[in-house]
């Protein structure tokens, strides 16, 4: 059976997962600061938009209109999204993230309402730090990624990586609610002078995909992953 995917509005990507994201997927997009995780979920978002397709923007870091103007640096008319209704973002506070256990059934039901098709979770590492025992932050990430995909949503949960083990998310627990994992590092030349940025899809359920290394860069209209050149 062939499987409907979607773009993901990434240069290069959709040409390592053999066509896109397996629609209704939520994809974990795991690395440590400043290897471009927000980026490509702003990406995926915007191609999403340009689709007419309605998404939904959840952050636990920026403000609406300070993640309208980041946008806006890569040529990503958020704004006029947001004006028309196309495009919700909600800032997740602390204290509304430790309710959000209770209102998935609720939440999910205003995605299906707005026929939401794409979400942007940044970051789910930031919301499972709201809760203390393991048991509760399994709980909300399961419990959010299966109301996500019972609504056919596809989705990008960004999370920080644990350092002492690059290709697994701080808790553990991304990989685990996940149906893919991609993960973005940062890497030394063989001289030691210089950094660049590479991607892995660690994980990719019901399709055959490419585990390959690949460099990437952040451009002005945001990652270019280079498909042509690997690594390992």
């Amino acid at each position: 059976m062939e499987i409907e995917r979607i773009k993901s509005g990434i240069t290069g990507l959709d040409e390592i997962l053999g066509g896109g994201i397996p629609k209704g997927h939520t994809v974990s997009v795991i690395g440590p600061f400043g290897t471009g995780k927000t980026t490509l979920a702003m990406q995926f978002i915007n191609q999403g938009l340009l689709e007419n397709e309605n998404c939904f923007y959840l952050s636990l870091e920026e403000e609406s209109e300070s993640l309208m103007k980041t946008a806006e640096i890569f040529g990503f008319n958020f704004k006029k999204y947001y004006d028309e209704g196309k495009l919700k973002i909600f800032r997740l506070s602390p204290s509304d993230a430790s309710d959000i256990s209770s209102r998935i059934k609720e939440i999910t039901e205003e995605f299906r309402e707005n026929e939401i098709k794409r979400l942007v979770l940044d970051s789910a590492s930031l919301l499972t730090m709201v809760f203390r025992e393991d048991q509760d932050k399994r709980n909300v990430l399961f419990t959010l990624s299966k109301g996500l995909k019972d609504s056919g949503i596809t989705s990008i949960f960004t999370g920080e990586i644990d350092l002492s083990n690059r290709q697994s998310s701080r808790d553990g627990l991304l990989e685990y609610v996940s149906d893919g994992v991609i993960l973005l590092d940062m890497r030394k030349n063989d001289k030691n002078t210089e950094t660049y940025l590479t991607i892995q899809v660690l994980k990719m359920r019901k399709i055959p995909h490419s585990r390959k290394i690949y460099p990437f860069e952040i451009k002005e209209n945001g990652i270019e992953v280079q498909s042509e050149i690997t690594l390992l």
